[in-house]
């Protein structure tokens, strides 16, 4: 079976933010920066996507990747941009719904990898073939071509896009791509001409002039030197990490594979030589005769060459640079330029002429990539536009406006259809919708948008209107107009609360947009608005002869004058982003957040302060909360079965029913209260994460058990294989070392043999050697005869001689003897009267002290049940004897006491108290003695089965066990928890824990049990109380003897109880409710073996049947 894992398994932090508990701003920051510090860059809010930027390659994008992700459920696997880009390829495919992907974040925060992302996914897992890799690859290769001319290097990011992009892809009804179209959106043309501190123009300047050949620089007549162009900044000219020249090879190639003709390629190269050249054209003052101020082309040098790459006269151009003329109906005025007007020609046309040029390139990109027929095609759609921008020192001026602007139609539309989503699939799998409470930011959008009183409007107005028009009059319009509304604030307005507000300049206004306050400076806003090009200028571009520049200046044509003002920047993008919103609406929208982690664009650093920031201005805390506000969690059926069916018997380890159903039985078994999750069609919806976080961690425990399962049987499997080989092997062993022992034998009784032979003629040779020296021995033995018997008559009358010296010796001393014992009678009675007792004294010290040193070496161990005692010596030792095997018992029992704890006395004192209670009384208790009493049994304490019953117990629970509850109907038991406590005894039952009875001990009087070996007690209750309404209780346990003495020793330490009677009897009374019933005990054979049986044998008699101990 293929293993699956999940978005919950492993997981780092947590996964998807709508999980997060509990949830606030720092909880979600220190969620994303848990996740980040541990290289998980991606995490969910339901389905949208946030992305961190981690500055760095991870080997999260390789192909096995894309395969692991590939047609697999959003929630299966962890976070990942590919889980959204399948789930969105899966969506338009198989249902036919059209998708729009939308990426925001800021400057540096990934949007333009993450769309490659997308779009690389996308490409990999549709379909093959010559035609559909052509059309794959000219959509990917749309991009390099789109970096080049639209990205640049910034303070943020190395690769920053400084447009908006959208692209629509078309694929047929197999999914496979046939073609896509793209739109652009506010591409910052001011960037051609002017670049802050630190940062460059856009790439393909100084692609060009690194990448190009000499030869190819020389027909474009430039230089590889960036120094001798006005508008290329030369502080960050390199960048490191970033091959300009390998770049620009990758920009012709992908050109090429789009479908750019060479000539085309060679005219945007022109163009882009052209505004190098136009940078560089210079002004001086100079005054004509009517005393008005003009201005002369220093070094017309950088004039000439532009012409000539662009076909222009120099002349048309030299004079568009110097004059303007005003046409008003039939007048036409001609005025001249000053120095300043003359530079703000100049780069007006530089940037008109780069804007111009890039919205051609998109042009031309979609006619090469643009799907073929007209059939209506399935749409995905991947925006990748500039997120909310907000400089902290004040400089937000009309680019960051129209940004934040577009962010705010976003989030509108982003709350619009996540609702809509939300109440759809509550609709759709039949769960009650509630209303759900948000900020809605239509207000703000009303604020700038309205046709009559909006931002932008006014701003139209101001730009249109004749007289005097400046930044300062648009500020003064709008603090008219707009003074009263909530989300405006200006120091000159008529709302007096900002009157005194210190940190709001008098040139400047504020808006309260959705994701915090943006300080506005008023100035250029008119300027940047009207976005003006001289028609001198635009007739002068039409004149050339270069195949582009008519196409891109259609309004110079003096056929088709037109005298109405253009339309505004402000207007145009006002435009584009309705047509964007309502294009967004007709599709399912997916999001991927992208964040940029520091400042630095550095890995493994996150900046808490600039992180939170974007939190804000992105609205992400908002999208949780409008993920919650219903359902936190909702999976289908088959895999929420799939994941927790191990959590209930029932549906484990095969559930053969409806998944549905399954899931029904599995939640109705768990204790999770119903209102916490509801049942829809197809999926199952859970309110509360602390939900879901609970199932997996019943889920956890159980994989633990079950592996716990699987290793026994498997280390049972293979011990059992090793055994099997050792005994193969053992009986190949066997065989062989018979063989050898056999061998061995053989050689053995084969040398025996030959040494037993030769032992035997050894024998033989011996034997006849000793005959012949015994023949020899004889002939020598007379000789040696009769050399003895000489000897001994000699010695005979030696010994003669010395006994007649010894007799005469022996006289002498005789008569010594008797000498001294005469004078001895004399002296003897000198003696007598004190040497006795000096004798005995001395004679007794001896033995005691022999006595007492053997005892010492002699005593027996410091066990108190070792009788062991040295035997008596001396019979006049008896008593003592005794009186020290007395004492030393005495001295090793105070000993022994000494070391116990005052749990251990208190179970001794429980053991004495039962030795005194059932001792020589109950043939139950000689088996219980060496039973240590444990008391909890059950453990009830830890058991999570019983932690309902714990909680309701409200004292310490002194003993828990399982008894059997007598039914006086048929004799049979029903398991009971049996718990007792200091003031009660409880019964519950032992499934649920639900209290069946709860019994006061001072409503107990006494408690009967028989003299056999079996279990059964009763417990007698006080009559008239409330606890004997049913009667008393017939009980049988296993651990009757610490039940009845735990029992009995609350009554006795109990000062206000009586003592409980413990009544010992074969045969006794019990009360079931109103009758008396006897319980009679006898000895037999019961019919199911060795254990105790009840049988009723009529209304008035059970009979317990009780093995014989004999």
């Amino acid at each position: 079976m293929e293993v699956k894992t999940s978005l919950l398994d492993n997981m780092i932090g947590v996964g998807d933010m709508v999980l997060l508990e509990p949830l606030s701003e720092d909880s979600f920051l220190e969620n994303l920066k848990n996740r980040f510090e541990h290289n998980e860059i991606y995490t969910y809010i339901g389905s949208v996507v946030i992305s961190m930027n981690p500055y760095r390659s991870l080997p999260i994008f390789t192909p096995e990747k894309v395969e692991e992700y590939r047609n697999r459920n959003f929630y299966e696997l962890s976070p990942h941009i590919y889980a959204l880009a399948d789930e969105a390829y899966r969506s338009l495919r198989d249902q036919d719904k059209d998708q729009c992907i939308l990426i925001t974040g800021e400057s540096g925060a990934g949007k333009t990898e993450a769309s490659k992302l997308v779009m690389s996914y996308v490409a990999a897992v549709c379909g093959k073939g010559q035609e559909v890799n052509k059309v794959k690859e000219q959509l990917l290769q749309s991009n390099p071509v789109l970096e080049a001319f639209g990205n640049a290097k910034t303070v943020r990011n190395d690769n920053s896009s400084r447009f908006g992009k959208y692209m629509d892809i078309e694929f047929d009804f197999k999914g496979d791509p046939l073609g896509g179209v793209i739109s652009n959106y506010l591409l910052e043309k001011s960037r051609v001409v002017k670049q802050p501190r630190g940062e460059r123009n856009f790439h393909v300047f100084y692609q060009l002039l690194s990448g190009a050949s000499d030869e190819s620089l020389k027909k474009l007549k430039l230089h590889r030197d960036f120094s001798k162009y006005n508008y290329l900044s030369l502080d960050s000219a390199a960048v490191n990490g970033l091959d300009d020249a390998a770049n620009f090879r990758t920009v012709r190639n992908a050109m090429q594979i789009v479908g750019f003709m060479e000539d085309e390629v060679q005219s945007v190269m022109e163009l882009v030589a052209a505004v190098l050249k136009l940078g560089n054209i210079e002004f001086k003052p100079d005054s004509r005769s009517n005393g008005s101020d003009e201005s002369r082309i220093k070094d017309k040098n950088d004039l000439k060459e532009m012409c000539e790459l662009l076909g222009i006269e120099q002349s048309v151009l030299e004079r568009a640079f110097s004059y303007r003329t005003v046409e008003a109906k039939l007048e036409k005025v001609s005025t001249t330029l000053n120095v300043a007007q003359a530079y703000y020609a100049r780069d007006a046309l530089a940037k008109n002429l780069y804007s111009r040029l890039f919205s051609w390139l998109v042009t031309r990109i979609n006619e090469s990539i643009k799907a073929q027929g007209k059939t209506r095609h399935k749409v995905m759609g991947v925006l990748d536009i500039y997120g909310f921008e907000i400089f902290e020192d004040g400089d937000n001026s009309f680019e960051q406006f129209i940004i934040n602007y577009c962010n705010e139609k976003l989030q509108q539309i982003f709350i619009e259809l996540t609702l809509r989503e939300e109440q759809e699939e509550y609709i759709r799998e039949g769960i009650e919708w509630t209303n759900i409470e948000y900020f809605n930011n239509a207000v703000i959008c009303d604020l700038i948008e309205n046709n009559q009183n909006g931002i932008l409007a006014m701003l139209d107005e101001e730009c249109l209107r004749p007289g005097t028009v400046t930044d300062e009059t648009f500020l003064d319009k709008l603090n008219t107009i707009c003074a009263e509304h909530l989300h405006f604030e200006s120091r000159l307005s008529k709302n007096s609360k900002f009157l005194t507000d210190h940190s709001l300049p008098h040139s400047c206004f504020r808006i309260q947009h959705y994701a915090g306050k943006v300080l506005y400076r008023a100035e250029g806003f008119v300027d940047k608005n009207n976005d003006l090009l001289y028609r001198d200028l635009s007739q002068a571009m039409y004149k050339a002869n270069h195949k582009l520049i008519k196409q891109l200046f259609p309004e110079g044509n003096p056929a088709k004058v037109n005298l109405k003002r253009p339309l505004t920047a402000g207007f145009q993008f006002k435009a584009s982003v309705g047509t964007l919103m309502r294009n967004l609406q007709t599709k399912n929208p997916n999001y991927i957040r992208c964040i940029k982690p520091n400042d630095k664009k550095a890995s493994h650093i996150f900046t808490d302060s600039l992180v939170r920031h974007q939190l804000r201005y992105l609205g992400l805390m908002e999208n949780v909360r409008v993920r919650r506000a219903g359902y936190a969690f909702r999976q289908p059926y088959e895999p929420c079965l799939e994941r927790y069916k191990m959590l209930c018997k029932r549906t484990w380890p095969h559930w053969l029913g409806p998944a549905r159903e399954g899931v029904e039985v599995l939640m109705s078994d768990l204790p999770v209260p119903a209102e916490e999750f509801s049942f829809g069609r197809s999926k199952i919806f859970i309110r509360n994460p602390r939900t879901l976080f609970f199932l997996e961690e019943r889920r956890r425990q159980c994989l633990q058990d079950l592996a716990t399962l699987i290793q026994k049987i498997y280390r049972g499997w293979k011990c059992r294989g090793h055994f099997l080989l050792l005994k193969k092997s053992q009986i190949v062993v066997s065989a062989w070392y018979r063989r050898y022992a056999q061998q061995k034998k053989y050689q053995k009784i084969k040398s025996a043999t030959t040494v037993v032979q030769s032992y035997t003629r050894g024998w033989q040779a011996r034997k006849l050697l000793r005959e012949l020296k015994y023949q020899k021995r004889c002939v020598e033995a007379v000789t040696t005869i009769s050399a003895f018997w000489h000897g001994t008559q000699a010695r005979r009358e030696l010994r003669r001689l010395k006994e007649e010296a010894r007799r005469k010796h022996a006289v002498a001393v005789i008569w010594a003897y008797w000498q001294g014992l005469k004078i001895r009678r004399e002296y003897r009675k000198f003696f007598r009267a004190n040497a006795g007792k000096k004798i005995y004294d001395f004679t007794i010290q001896r033995i005691m002290q022999k006595y007492f040193l053997g005892l010492k070496s002699t005593l027996p161990s410091m066990s108190p049940i070792d009788k062991n005692w040295p035997a008596r010596p001396y019979l006049f030792l008896g008593g003592v004897h005794s009186e020290l095997r007395r004492i030393f018992h005495l001295w090793r029992c105070k000993k022994y006491r000494s070391q116990f704890t005052e749990e251990k006395k208190a179970v001794y004192e429980e053991k004495l108290e039962a030795s005194e209670l059932f001792k020589d009384k109950k043939a139950l208790y000689p088996s219980s003695v060496s039973q240590p009493f444990k008391g909890d049994y059950l453990e009830i304490n830890k058991n999570p089965k019983y932690q309902k019953l714990s909680i309701a117990m409200e004292d310490k629970v002194l003993l828990a066990d399982v008894v059997n509850k007598i039914n006086r109907a048929n004799g049979k038991g029903t398991a009971r928890l049996f718990l007792l406590t200091k003031n009660s005894v409880v019964l519950a039952d032992q499934k649920t824990g639900q209290v069946k009875a709860s019994v006061p001990l001072p409503d107990l009087t006494s408690v009967s049990v028989s003299t056999q070996s079996d279990g059964f007690f009763a417990l007698k209750l006080k009559e008239g109380s409330a606890s004997a309404v049913k009667g008393d209780f017939l009980l049988s346990s296993e651990h009757l003897i610490e039940i009845i003495t735990k029992i009995h020793r609350m009554g006795t330490t109990a000062a206000d109880r009586e003592q409980l009677d413990i009544d010992i009897s074969d045969e006794f009374l019990v009360q079931f409710k109103h009758d008396k019933v006897c319980v009679k005990f006898i000895q037999g054979v019961p019919k199911n073996g060795n254990s105790v049986s009840c049988k009723r044998k009529n209304n008035r008699l059970l009979e317990v049947s009780v093995p014989s101990t004999a």
